[in-house]
């Protein structure tokens, strides 16, 4: 199954150093910034990704779909919220699945449904090894393997194996 990326948009916003600074002054450019960001992701490394925006305070009966930059976009419909969205999205993605967040809940239900969970400062820094790597022309240089000793007492429980190899592609 092909990888894709599932991400929880404001909480990424928020949980970052140079997008919240810019969500603040603005939310619609904190938006775009990200876009732009994801978009350069997307053409480094080609997974299909997938934001997610509240909007459950607003008006829409329906939710909001868009494609910007080759990024999928939803806002959640009235009454919805982004996180019950990405858990029916995580609910039908099993084990193809990573769910960028830093919510508790969205964490325990993805796991649960086979997704693989990366916290939103972890995934900005792959955003931004994968942006440099791009302007450098090449593959990316960091080896996410780890080294060390080897055998069944060092050996991850099966669940957390898959995981990490599905982290290793970002």
């Amino acid at each position: 199954m092909a990888t894709h990326i599932v991400i929880d948009g404001y909480n990424l916003i928020r949980q970052s150093s140079s997008l919240a600074g810019i969500d603040a002054l603005n939310m619609q450019k904190g938006r775009e910034a990200l876009i732009d960001r994801l978009a350069s992701y997307k053409r480094v490394k080609g997974y299909k990704i997938t934001v997610v925006f509240d909007a459950w305070k607003s008006d829409n009966l329906s939710e909001g779909r868009d494609k910007i930059k080759g990024i999928d976009i939803i806002y959640s419909k009235a009454g919805e919220t982004a996180d019950e969205v990405i858990k029916r999205i995580s609910s039908n993605l099993k084990e193809g699945g990573i769910v960028i967040t830093a919510d508790n809940d969205i964490t325990g239900f993805a796991k649960r449904q086979g997704s693989a969970v990366i916290e939103p400062r972890v995934f900005e820094e792959r955003m931004l090894m994968a942006a440099f790597s791009e302007l450098k022309g090449g593959e990316e240089d960091y080896d996410y393997s780890k080294r060390g000793k080897k055998g069944p007492s060092k050996r991850a429980p099966k669940a957390e194996r898959k995981s990490r190899e599905k982290l290793k592609k970002l």
